[in-house]
């Protein structure tokens, strides 16, 4: 269903006139044949793109389903894309797409309570005894202190750079948590055009002052923001 294209580019300017093409029509035979010749194999490719990079795990169903239910969210919203006010169709489904993996993955998340931990960093801790209420202090604790000290433990505009984009990753956990590695290593690398290497440099530094941070936390309950561990 739809035609297939060649080479590497499967969303490209002629996908985008069929779009607009296709909202400008108000002839049902008509979209219908622009959408499964034009357009349905650049959203099913889409859609397949983004399940397979960001791993979404916390769907009931298999991939296929998964995918499906996304192509049909993108037709649903097709209506939506407005060409004039600039934004390439390629650019603008792929985060109604991701949006809406994101929503329905957390939303899944929260269901299940499969887990209550913070794998932002891929930091492992031990919580043993500690509440929910603990690790949520915890982390505004150790958002502060890297907040605060992180123009400080790193020195280099490039380390520093990755440091807040892991900070940032930290304050939006409720979004994110759910991905694996190598998906918050790709969000780093869109956030600062740095390689894995020096992402890893960062983060194993940072992992670093979070096991010691952390057992200030636990021992005191509190961390001193201007107490440098390293």
């Amino acid at each position: 269903m739809g035609r297939k294209r060649k080479g590497r580019i499967y969303f490209d300017q002629d996908v985008e006139d069929a779009i607009i093409k296709y909202n400008q029509s108000e002839n049902d035979f008509e979209r219908n044949k622009i959408y499964q010749e034009e357009i349905h194999y650049a959203f099913d490719k889409l859609s397949e793109n983004i399940i397979n990079t960001f791993k979404f795990s916390y769907f009931d169903y298999g991939f296929e389903d998964v995918k499906a239910e996304v192509v049909s969210f993108l037709v649903m919203n097709i209506h939506k894309y407005d060409h004039t006010k600039g934004s390439k169709a390629f650019s603008y489904f792929s985060v109604v797409a991701k949006n809406y993996l994101i929503l329905h993955n957390n939303n899944n998340y929260k269901k299940y309570k499969m887990t209550d931990k913070l794998d932002v960093l891929d930091m492992r801790k031990s919580n043993g005894g500690i509440t929910k209420e603990h690790m949520e202090e915890l982390l505004e604790e150790l958002i502060e202190y890297f907040d605060k000290n992180i123009p400080i433990i790193f020195k280099k505009k490039r380390d520093i750079d990755v440091a807040y984009a892991l900070l940032e990753l930290m304050k939006r956990k409720d979004e994110i948590e759910s991905f694996n590695k190598k998906s918050l290593y790709i969000l780093i690398r869109e956030m600062t055009d740095v390689n894995t290497v020096h992402i890893t440099s960062v983060v194993n530094v940072f992992k670093k002052h979070y096991i010691a941070a952390s057992n200030e936390f636990y021992d005191k309950g509190i961390i001193e923001t201007k107490k440098f561990f390293f």
